[in-house]
């Protein structure tokens, strides 16, 4: 591996990271319905455990309600359990075969609590981030120990590598103080 592939690698870690991060936020309710809040819900679908998403139709009714459709009838009570199991404190409502899942309004604590979750998480990525930098600098210290690459390019890839490492760093703090202010909107 050269020193141009260890930059590659370290900066597609860092953006799967930052994908992580966005896809764990979008699970954190903000009050309003969005299809992504119960797209991680598992569901026991012809004996094998499989995301809602690939077993029903997610849509938005209006601004507080999700509509579930499944695709299969026989399923609908499995869907229902697992919304009604999630840890999103959600109480799915079916009518036939369609569920829909009211989205309450949030409470000032809870918004609160959500607030923490969601620094729990950013920090979370952070952490990754700054373990992707480590190694990467781990490798090229390697490289400059068996000679493949000079002190100096050592230098200058840590320093690329250090850029990278801010602008994603940069990017988490961004995202998460948007998260935040959507949380905190009543």
């Amino acid at each position: 591996m050269t020193d141009t592939e260890i930059i590659q690698d370290a900066e597609q870690r860092m953006d799967k990271s930052m994908a992580a991060l966005q896809q764990e936020l979008l699970k954190i309710r903000t009050g309003r319905a969005h299809p992504g809040l119960l797209e991680h819900i598992k569901v026991s679908y012809y004996g094998s455990e499989v995301p809602l998403n690939q077993a029903a139709n997610i849509n938005i009714q209006d601004a507080r309600t999700l509509a579930v459709t499944a695709w299969d009838k026989s399923i609908v009570p499995d869907i229902e359990k697992a919304i009604l199991n999630s840890d999103l404190g959600l109480n799915p409502v079916t009518t036939g075969d369609m569920i829909r899942v009211p989205i309450p309004a949030l409470t000032e604590e809870r918004r609160k609590e959500l607030s923490k979750v969601v620094r729990a998480e950013a920090e979370k990525a952070k952490v990754a981030i700054r373990n992707i930098r480590r190694d990467a600098n781990h490798s090229l210290k390697t490289m400059v120990k068996d000679k493949q690459i000079t002190e100096d390019d050592e230098r200058r890839d840590e320093e690329q590598i250090q850029k990278l490492t801010d602008a994603h760093i940069a990017e988490m703090d961004k995202i998460l103080e948007e998260k935040e202010k959507e949380l905190m909107e009543i």
